[in-house]
């Protein structure tokens, strides 16, 4: 399919961020936009990549009533030549279409996702930053927008990206954060929709969050909805514990956790180099269990995102746990500069997971 680019005129292009210090994460956004629309007789059409602006949509669009919506998130990256480097990009193509499917919403085709973001990277270059830690984050996301007020599935769908300049995700950058382990809630359960990437997951996080934070905590670690003990996700990174020598991050046959495309590098990673790694289920008991024994080597977390977040401080029912002195852990340190520097191309890339832009 053609893409048709429309450009804004110079005069109403924006002046990119020239202090990079101080971007923040997720309040600016870039000068263009990608949309293209889907309906049930026609398929996709009207792909465009035009200004960025609000979208325009029915009150009874099927995505505000019920929730038919998922989304993805990856980044773009400027080396130190200014060449332009995008991680794994074809993994959050896929994973969309795994969430799409289990949203019952349409497939796109992977070189057409690639078109689409070259594109509007292409146009928008200039708003990707230029200082090691940076970057342009980039936001497919695809939305039921059939007027229809009645549980359905929709027959017409949009699919936009979106793109805009980011530092590190959380305050305290790569330094090690505290979480708290939820009780109250319960963030998916098994076939329900954890492993898709869908609005549903993250609202159903938000209030324990913002419990979290009123407690002096930065996330939540969510433990399972059947029996309440076995250890799942972070609300925005998957998990690992260091035990032993031994890593372990939670399996994913329970349907119930995201797939993290940094999760899988990390595995990748550490298989590559020798490592003793495996995905099990594992409880919050087994982990403080090797707290107190001194096994517990050190706990971080995964996702495109923060890349690599250390946890310090541990918190389950009204008890805190100092993980690894509450510094950060040497493999968490080694793992989140190996992927910070095959993503700028500052170090070898032995999988082929970076495709370098023109």
């Amino acid at each position: 399919m053609e893409i048709q680019v429309n450009p804004i005129a110079p005069e109403q292009r924006r002046q990119p961020p020239t202090d990079e210090t101080k971007l923040g994460f997720g309040k600016l956004y870039s000068d263009h936009m990608f949309t293209m629309k889907w309906t049930l007789d026609k398929g996709w059409t009207q792909a465009e990549i035009a200004g960025y602006r609000p979208l325009s949509m029915a009150p009874a669009s099927l995505v505000l009533h019920y929730g038919q919506t998922v989304f993805e998130g990856l980044k773009a990256y400027r080396t130190e030549s200014g060449k332009v480097n995008l991680f794994r990009p074809l993994e959050n193509c896929r994973r969309l279409n795994r969430s799409a499917a289990r949203l019952d919403l349409p497939q796109v085709e992977e070189e057409l996702f690639m078109q689409a973001l070259e594109a509007l990277l292409k146009l928008d270059r200039e708003w990707i930053p230029r200082s090691y830690g940076t970057s342009l984050y980039i936001r497919p996301a695809m939305v039921a927008t059939e007027p229809y007020i009645g549980l359905k599935s929709a027959a017409e769908v949009l699919l936009f990206i979106i793109t805009g300049p980011v530092g590190a995700y959380y305050p305290e950058g790569f330094n090690p954060v505290r979480i708290t382990v939820c009780e109250e809630f319960t963030r998916a359960a098994p076939g329900g929709l954890g492993s898709a990437k869908t609005a549903a997951n993250y609202a159903a996080s938000l209030l324990a969050e913002k419990q979290a934070i009123k407690k002096g905590y930065t996330q939540v670690l969510w433990l399972d909805a059947t029996h309440r003990k076995f250890v799942e996700e972070v609300g925005a990174m998957n998990i690992f514990f260091k035990i032993d020598g031994r890593v372990v991050t939670p399996s994913l046959e329970s349907s119930t956790i995201l797939s993290g495309i940094t999760r899988d590098s990390v595995i990748k990673l550490l298989k590559n180099w020798g490592a003793n790694v495996s995905e099990e289920k594992i409880s919050i008991n087994d982990v403080l269990d090797a707290q107190r024994n001194g096994r517990l080597q050190e706990i971080f977390g995964s996702g495109t995102a923060a890349v690599i977040s250390p946890v310090g401080v541990l918190e389950y029912q009204g008890q805190e746990y100092t993980i690894a002195d509450g510094k950060t852990g040497e493999l968490a340190k080694s793992l989140f500069e190996e992927l910070m520097g095959i993503q700028y191309g500052a170090r070898p890339d032995p999988f082929g997971w970076v495709k370098t832009l023109d």
